[in-house]
């Protein structure tokens, strides 16, 4: 999937989106595992490693829809414009299975997961 598509859900998806590696955070306000990994994702864009867009699940159903998103935290792994097509694996275990991770996952993972995009 094209990143541009997410248009059709009312995302603002910028030129700067288009490249390099973009994660979509899927959360809600009264999801603690999301403000767990909220400022993960924070630091990381602050390190040029990602680009980070947050989209309140209350606030976009469509979303939701579009990617069967039934758990939060969800994050959307896109490389270059496109949604990640492999499966990433950490310490044996799929963490992102087709550019979709559900739950959170403490610093050392997530950054092993970008390295891996």
């Amino acid at each position: 999937m094209n990143i541009e598509k997410l248009e059709e859900v009312n995302l603002d998806i910028s030129d700067d989106l288009k490249e390099g590696k973009v994660i979509i955070d899927v959360y809600t306000d009264w999801c603690g595992p999301c403000k767990f990994i909220a400022p993960i994702l924070e630091k990381f864009q602050d390190e040029g490693l990602i680009k980070a867009i947050r989209v309140d699940l209350d606030q976009n159903r469509a979303l939701g829809q579009m990617f069967g998103i039934t758990a939060i935290p969800t994050l959307l792994f896109f490389k270059d414009g496109r949604l990640l097509e492999k499966n990433i694996s950490i310490q044996g275990q799929e963490a992102v299975k087709k550019g979709i991770m559900v739950g959170a996952a403490g610093e050392p993972i997530m950054r092993e997961i970008i390295e891996k995009m």
